[in-house]
C-alpha cells in the first residue's frame, strides 16, 4: 500500500511512523520541578545525536492541548535531567509512569520506583536502571505545535553510570544489558537474542 501524506490526518501519520520505525530505545527521563517534585516519564522517540560532544536527543510529541509535558517544563525551569535506560525487569514499572498524573504528584511514588541521588545533577535517578545518563539541557528545537507534532530536545551528557557487571573491556556488555525497545501501540520488544555480524 502507498500512503500519500497530504491526504492523511494527524493520527494516521502518527500510526505510520510509530508503527514502522521500530524497535525504538526508550529514554526514561527523570526531572525535578522547582517545587521539588520528582517526575519520571518514558519517551521512545530517542537516540544519540552526537558522541563528541556527547549529546542525546529525544522528541516530545505535541499533546492535543498544546501544553508541554512535565518533563520538558521541568527541563526549561531547571536545565537538568537523567536519562535512565530500561531493561525487562523495569518494563512494567516504566509503563506505569506513562500515566497522566497531576504536576504535583511524583511518578516515582505512584509506581513505587526506588530512586537514588545523582552525581552531577539534582534530579533523582532510577536506582535499578542498568545505565543512566546525567544531562543538562542543550537546546530545544520546535518542529511543529500541531497535534502529534514534535519538539526536539538536545541534552548534553555530563556523567554516565553503568552497572559494574555490565562494563567489560572498555565497552557495555550488550548481551547482559537486557534493553527494552518500543514497538507500535502497546507493544514492546525484548533483546533476548543478539546477532553479531562483522562489518565488511
Amino acid at each position: 500500500m502507498i500512503f500519500d501524506i497530504e491526504g492523511l490526518d494527524s493520527q494516521e501519520k502518527y500510526r505510520l511512523l510509530n508503527g514502522g520505525v521500530t524497535p525504538r530505545p526508550i529514554a526514561w527521563i527523570s526531572t525535578r520541578s522547582h517545587d521539588g517534585i520528582d517526575n519520571l516519564a518514558p519517551y521512545s522517540f530517542f537516540t544519540v545525536a552526537s558522541c563528541n560532544p556527547p549529546v542525546l536527543l529525544y522528541t516530545q510529541v505535541t499533546q492535543r492541548n498544546g501544553i508541554n509535558k512535565d518533563t520538558l517544563q521541568n527541563l526549561l525551569e531547571t536545565g537538568e535531567c537523567v536519562v535512565n535506560i530500561v531493561n525487562s525487569t523495569l518494563l512494567e514499572s516504566m509503563n506505569q509512569t506513562s500515566a497522566s498524573l497531576d504536576r504535583n504528584k511524583s511518578e516515582f511514588d505512584f509506581a513505587g520506583i526506588e530512586r537514588c541521588a545523582s552525581v552531577k545533577v539534582k534530579p533523582r535517578s532510577v536506582k535499578d536502571a542498568p545505565v543512566r545518563y546525567e544531562c543538562t539541557l542543550r537546546e530545544v528545537i520546535p518542529v511543529s505545535d500541531l497535534p502529534t507534532g514534535g519538539t526536539v530536545i538536545l541534552l548534553d551528557v555530563k556523567c554516565v553510570y553503568v552497572r559494574d557487571d555490565l562494563y567489560k573491556n572498555g565497552v557495555i556488555d550488550q548481551q547482559r544489558i537486557d534493553s527494552v525497545g518500543k514497538m507500535g501501540g502497546d507493544h514492546f520488544s525484548l533483546t533476548t537474542e543478539n546477532v553479531e555480524l562483522t562489518r565488511p
